[in-house]
C-alpha cells in the first residue's frame, strides 16, 4: 500500500560528504518527498547523492548563496502540506515525520515544530530542545548540552530551530519565506518571530527525535564567520520585527545584552569580529538594507506585540534559570 506523503523534507548541502549519506540513510523509511539543495559543493557530495540515491530529488546551485537561499529552493519546490528542514549532517530516529507532522494536524494555528534535537557524540544531551528569544536580542537553544529525561514534554517555543523542524507550507504565502539577507544564522528566529506576530504557535515535539553533529563536528562553536554574521543579523532581527516603540522600550535591555556579547567574544578573542559585525548591522538598517523585509506594524497585532513582549522580558530570566 502506497503511503500517504504529507510532508517533503528538504536537505540544505555544502561540501557534506562526511554525512549527508548518513542522513538520506536514515530517512530511508519516512513517509516524505526528500529534496536536497547543493550549495555548489567542491567535495564530491552532489555526486555522491545523484548515485546512491535515486529516489531524492538533487537541485544543483551553481556557488554557495547560504543556508537560506537554499532552503528557499526547497520550499518552493514542494507541493506538500507540510516542509521539513533538515541539517545534512543529522540522523534521524523512525517515525520522525509522522511525529512532527501529528500536533500541525490537530492544532491549525501551530505554524511550526521543532524536533528532539541530540547531540550526536553525546546522545544523552540536548543539543537543542526549540530556540528562544529575549529583550537582551539574545537567541538561544533551550536545554543545550542538558540531559535529554529533562525535555520530554511538549511545549510553546518561540521559535523552531531551522536544523530539524517542521513548518506549515501554505503559511509562507502569508508571511514570507526564509529572508535570504540573512545568508545564515538567526533566520529561523526571524521567521518565527514573523509568524508569532501573525498569530501563530510554534511548538517543541519531543517524540521526534534526530542526532546532530554540529558543532562536535568541528571541536568549536565559535569562528569569525558564524559570530561576524551572527552579531550582524541579531541588529537586523530586531529592525525588523520590532517597530519603534518597543525598539525604544527594549533598548537598555539590548544595550547590555550586546555589551556582555561582546565582552564574551573578547575573552575568545574574537571581540572585534563582533563588533564589526555589529556595526555592519547598524548600518545596513540605517541605509534601509532590507527595508522590503521588514514586518509593517499594524494595529491589528497590538495583543500579538504585547504577548510576545512579555515573553522576551520573561525568557531573560529563563535564560539564567536553565543553567
Amino acid at each position: 500500500m502506497e503511503r500517504l506523503i504529507r510532508s517533503t523534507i528538504v536537505v540544505p548541502n555544502y561540501n557534506g560528504i562526511k554525512y549527508i549519506g548518513d542522513c538520506l540513510d536514515s530517512l530511508a523509511e519516512e513517509p516524505a518527498h526528500i529534496i536536497v539543495v547543493d550549495n555548489g559543493s567542491k567535495d564530491g557530495s552532489r555526486q555522491m547523492v545523484r548515485d546512491n540515491f535515486p529516489g531524492v530529488e538533487l537541485v544543483c546551485l551553481d556557488k554557495n548563496y547560504g543556508f537560506c537561499k537554499a532552503v528557499n529552493e526547497g520550499i518552493a519546490r514542494s507541493k506538500t502540506t507540510y516542509v521539513i528542514l533538515l541539517n545534512n549532517d543529522t540522523k534521524v530516529e523512525p517515525g520522525f515525520v509522522r511525529a512532527l507532522e501529528k500536533p500541525l494536524e490537530q492544532n491549525p494555528t501551530v505554524f511550526s515544530g521543532s524536533a528532539q534535537m541530540r547531540n550526536m557524540y553525546r546522545p544523552e544531551r540536548i543539543d537543542d530542545a526549540g530556540d528562544y528569544y529575549c529583550a537582551l536580542g539574545w537567541a538561544f537553544a533551550r536545554g543545550k548540552d542538558r540531559p535529554v529525561g529533562n525535555y520530554q514534554n511538549k511545549r510553546r517555543i518561540f521559535a523552531a530551530c531551522g536544523g530539524a523542524a517542521i513548518y506549515r507550507r501554505k503559511v509562507f504565502d502569508e508571511i514570507g519565506d526564509m529572508d535570504e539577507n540573512h545568508f545564515a544564522y538567526l533566520e529561523d528566529i526571524d521567521l518565527g518571530y514573523r509568524a508569532r506576530l501573525s498569530g501563530y504557535v510554534n511548538l517543541y515535539i519531543p517524540e521526534a527525535i534526530v542526532y546532530h553533529a554540529g558543532s562536535g563536528a568541528s571541536g568549536s562553536r565559535y569562528n569569525e564567520f558564524k559570530v561576524s554574521l551572527t552579531s550582524r543579523n541579531s541588529v537586523y532581527l530586531v529592525y525588523k520585527n520590532m517597530p519603534a516603540v518597543q525598539i525604544l522600550l527594549n533598548l537598555p535591555f539590548l544595550l547590555v545584552g550586546f555589551a556582555v556579547k561582546g565582552l564574551f567574544f573578547a575573552r575568545k578573542g574574537l571581540g572585534r569580529t563582533y563588533f564589526k559585525g555589529l556595526g555592519r548591522g547598524i548600518a545596513i538598517c540605517l541605509l534601509g538594507f532590507g527595508r522590503e523585509r521588514r514586518v509593517r506594524f499594524s494595529k491589528d497585532r497590538l495583543y500579538n506585540y504585547f504577548l510576545i513582549q512579555l515573553e522576551l522580558w520573561r525568557n531573560i530570566w529563563y535564560r539564567f534559570a536553565e543553567r
